[in-house]
């Protein structure tokens, strides 16, 4: 078989700027080359058995020399992979991707370009800078700021840039800053343009410096800006005042710890970053099926002699139906049913099988489903409880209490994981986290497991800790955890909507101060 390579734009940083294309040839390669520019969160999407193979190169620092990753791309193409090779930005912009297709083209290997977004429209865009705009100019020039050092004069003409080309973006230049600030205002640009630069543009980690040729150099040495960063050069760097939307997000630029589950995780991911937020993925519990599946089991097979199926989380519905139709059953074996659902989330969960729920309670905790089921007549009514080993027993108890006969059944457990660790602990130390989330009881005890019993205090000291509910943030104080935030909703919505509210007060109180 003939292999394929596929010269894949990754985009600036923001994994969500990856085209479909661009995607679709992470999701079907065998081989990923990467740079140090692209995403590693793009990574996630590779097939479980492709191989990852890191060339990135930072300040001087070349894990491959660029001879050397071209050998590597048709060596494993010529084995008959289909190789994604994933830059930063955009591949034909200053990406050195001409060049890898020059070599392909020699070697008769067949590829495509797929085209990226690159840095020196999308960082400019996220630190609110048009890079165009009628009412300033209509003229744009992307420039490298670190030219080949192979030749032997410029190839840039700086006369036309300074005094023909309204905008002026340049890629790797910030080394050579003072060079080209010198440049511009000796070839007819006014010392008093406006000009920034934005390291990491797109992530959270995006930093914005303005000032004008004549002040920046001193500006960006002040705030110790380092590579990598592109630098804006026109009127239109003014517009940032009004236009900036990206770093004025709520969470902009805090650090948080997700400690849920990683296939839950998405969405708590994905909200807190759409806030802002730089979040470090630590699942410390993983969901399993259990070991002994015959009680579960069993309640599937005399489905039909239960009155009611009561989920207490998405989980319980998730592991329930799973196991329901491994035994070649499906929704209309509990057509005689009715369900109660212990939250919103939870429900739509069931609704997904086509169920709708007999019962929501008011708040989304044990005690407020038994309040829920006041009004039944449960005597002799038999109710299914399929949910988590560990779970509370106030459930159970209650119902039974009221008359119920309650089959409690395991249909997962969680188990303690830790594959982050070493991350975790080496952001504590350096006091680079802001923010630690805690989703259920079981995260507040497995994240605690992980941390050194000596060094609690000290590495905890100035985190914050953000609790999903009360039961949750019980077990966290027991644990020894000073926690700073209870969601009034204990949603994951709720969640970060409580966390806002903290640090939107906190603003408040700084303001006032």
């Amino acid at each position: 078989m003939n292999g394929k390579v596929y010269l894949v734009g990754a985009g600036p940083g923001d994994p969500g700027l990856i085209t479909i294309k661009g995607l679709e040839c992470i999701k079907r390669a065998d081989v990923i080359i990467y740079d140090y520019l692209a995403s590693p969160a793009l990574l996630k999407y590779s097939k479980k058995d492709a191989e990852l193979i890191y060339v990135g190169k930072k300040g001087g620092d070349h894990t491959l020399a660029q001879n050397e990753i071209n050998a590597l791309i048709k060596k494993k193409a010529g084995q008959g992979l289909v190789v994604a090779r994933l830059k930063g930005g955009d591949p034909f912009i200053f990406g050195r991707g001409g060049e890898e297709a020059q070599e392909l083209i020699d070697e008769k290997v067949p590829f495509e370009v797929v085209p990226g977004v690159t840095s020196a429209i999308a960082a400019a865009a996220y630190a609110g800078i048009p890079l165009t705009h009628r009412k300033f100019t209509s003229t744009l020039a992307f420039v490298t700021g670190h030219e080949d050092p192979s030749k032997n004069s410029s190839g840039i003409n700086w006369a036309s840039l300074a005094k023909g080309i309204g905008t002026i973006v340049f890629l790797m230049g910030v080394k050579n800053l003072p060079y080209i600030a010198e440049r511009l205002i000796d070839n007819g640009k006014p010392p008093d343009t406006p000009v920034a630069l934005v390291r990491w543009g797109t992530t959270p980690k995006q930093v914005t410096v303005t000032g004008t040729l004549d002040t920046i150099v001193k500006r960006v040495q002040e705030a110790g800006l380092k590579a990598p960063a592109i630098i804006i050069v026109g009127d239109v760097v003014g517009l940032r005042k009004t236009m900036r939307w990206f770093e004025d997000r709520p969470l902009f630029g805090k650090k948080v710890v997700v400690t849920r589950a990683r296939q839950q995780a998405g969405e708590l991911v994905k909200i807190l970053a759409d806030l802002g937020a730089d979040c470090l993925e630590c699942p410390v519990i993983e969901t399993i099926f259990p070991d002994d599946p015959a009680p579960l089991d069993s309640s599937i097979e005399n489905i039909s002699g239960y009155d009611w199926l009561v989920f207490t989380s998405v989980n319980g519905v998730k592991f329930f139906f799973d196991r329901l139709f491994e035994k070649g059953l499906d929704v209309r074996a509990l057509h005689a049913i009715q369900t109660a659902a212990i939250g919103p989330v939870t429900a739509k969960r069931l609704f997904d099988f086509g169920i709708k729920t007999d019962i929501i309670p008011e708040s989304y905790r044990a005690e407020s489903v038994v309040k829920a089921f006041k009004t039944k007549d449960l005597k002799g009514k038999k109710i299914l409880l399929p949910r988590a080993k560990e779970a509370r027993p106030v459930l159970p108890v209650e119902l039974t209490k009221m008359g119920a006969v309650v089959d409690e059944v395991t249909a997962y457990y969680t188990t303690k994981v830790c594959r982050d660790k070493d991350v975790l602990l080496q952001r504590l130390e350096e006091g680079a986290i802001d923010l630690v989330t805690f989703t259920s009881s079981s995260t507040v005890k497995n994240f605690k497991a992980l941390l050194p019993a000596e060094r609690i205090d000290a590495l905890m000291r100035d985190v914050t800790i953000a609790s999903i509910g009360p039961v949750t943030s019980e077990t966290a104080k027991e644990a020894g955890f000073d926690v700073n935030i209870t969601a009034e909703s204990f949603t994951i919505q709720g969640l970060c909507e409580a966390i806002m509210q903290y640090y939107d007060c906190k603003s408040d109180k700084r303001r006032l101060s």
